[in-house]
């Protein structure tokens, strides 16, 4: 992924999320430091117990500031040589310290004046002297803060195209394998409706509608990447009735059961045209006695469970379920990863196909 489009993402992130924690993460910052010097106030001495509050808060409150200024310093240098970024920082620790206290000593100087009490920290020399040992520590700190936080936000937004450039990716590739799949199933089609045109043209004529009808509605559903099994079925049933008219409803039974929880859950369009076309080509076209297909699907452990069960022969020669499983199985881990899982077997005399997919 381009660098400018992480940068560009990283960007529009949403600061606003993160204000309450940063302003509570200070906060408390400045409430450990007062009550620590307030100890030490009282031990010498000291009678307003405000104003250690007012020391540490003035410093807090201009070092959470000037941290992101920082920060967006680091941002605008990183592409600079270190050299260059060193001479940067060098600069920026001298307005840090300036600004440090400035802010910090006129917060100081306003509260006392309000509080109608004087104030003398001492000669401005003393006080820049002092403060910039201290600053220097601290920007050193707020330095490698940034850089810790600049490093952890590129590894997020990262991750973030990251995955979603394997999403796209992923639904791309089974759109793509969804596409091999309307060819296939319209060719083997037309081949059935054109075998029986030759014994009953008014029987030929119903299947062309009803295909026609069929190719308008998984036309539709391959616009969409996933839809619910209920959909799904709504595919599949009218496939079902469309073989049964050219095979004879007493030749080919079909029994779908799937519970309302199933029939509500999520699955990769046009997943089950296929495995239902293979079981008929493979099964009910090469076998002359009765054949059943059942398709049951139920939601477990929120887990979709489905088994398609064809109860006459295995597809000879394709003991692996052919080229339709391995399209299948390419369509289930570009969805889903390792998550999905598939089984293809000899089942009472039949084949099995089971799929559980993760909602």
């Amino acid at each position: 992924m381009p660098e400018d489009a992480a940068s560009t993402l990283e960007r529009h992130t949403p600061w606003r999320r993160w204000l309450p924690a940063y302003v509570l993460l200070f906060t408390a910052i400045g409430l450990l430091n007062s009550l620590s010097e307030l100890q030490s106030y009282h031990r010498g001495g000291g009678m307003l117990s405000w104003e250690p509050f007012l020391w540490e808060f003035s410093s807090v409150l201009c070092v959470a500031l000037l941290l992101l200024a920082l920060y967006r310093l680091v941002r605008r240098i990183e592409a600079l040589t270190w050299p260059r970024q060193l001479l940067w920082h060098v600069g920026g620790y001298f307005v840090f310290t300036v600004l440090h206290v400035a802010g910090m000593y006129g917060i100081r100087f306003a509260v006392y004046a309000l509080a109608e009490v004087r104030y003398e920290p001492g000669s401005w020399l003393a006080v820049l002297a002092f403060e910039a040992g201290q600053d220097a520590v601290s920007y050193l700190t707020l330095l490698l803060l940034s850089h810790g936080y600049r490093n952890w936000r590129h590894g997020q937004t990262q991750a973030a195209l990251l995955e979603r450039t394997r999403r796209e990716l992923a639904e791309a590739q089974a759109a793509r394998l969804a596409d091999q799949v309307q060819p296939h199933f319209l060719f083997n089609t037309l081949n059935l409706i054109a075998s029986t045109m030759h014994e009953d043209v008014a029987r030929a004529d119903r299947l062309l509608c009803d295909l026609a009808t069929l190719l308008r509605q998984t036309s539709q559903a391959q616009q969409r990447s996933e839809h619910s099994l209920d959909e799904e079925l709504a595919l599949v049933q009218p496939f079902l009735a469309l073989m049964q008219a050219r095979f004879g409803a007493e030749r080919l039974q079909v029994h779908i059961e799937a519970s309302a929880a199933a029939r509500g859950a999520r699955l990769p369009a046009l997943l089950l045209l296929a495995p239902v076309e293979n079981a008929i080509k493979h099964d009910v076209a090469q076998h002359r006695g009765q054949v059943l297909v059942r398709l049951r699907a139920e939601l477990r452990d929120a887990r979709l469970c489905i088994e398609l069960d064809n109860s006459g022969v295995s597809a000879p020669g394709q003991p692996d379920g052919g080229s339709g499983l391995r399209n299948l199985q390419e369509r289930l881990q570009a969805r889903y990863g390792s998550r999905a899982l598939l089984g293809f077997g000899p089942f009472e005399g039949g084949m099995r196909l089971r799929l559980e997919l993760p909602q």
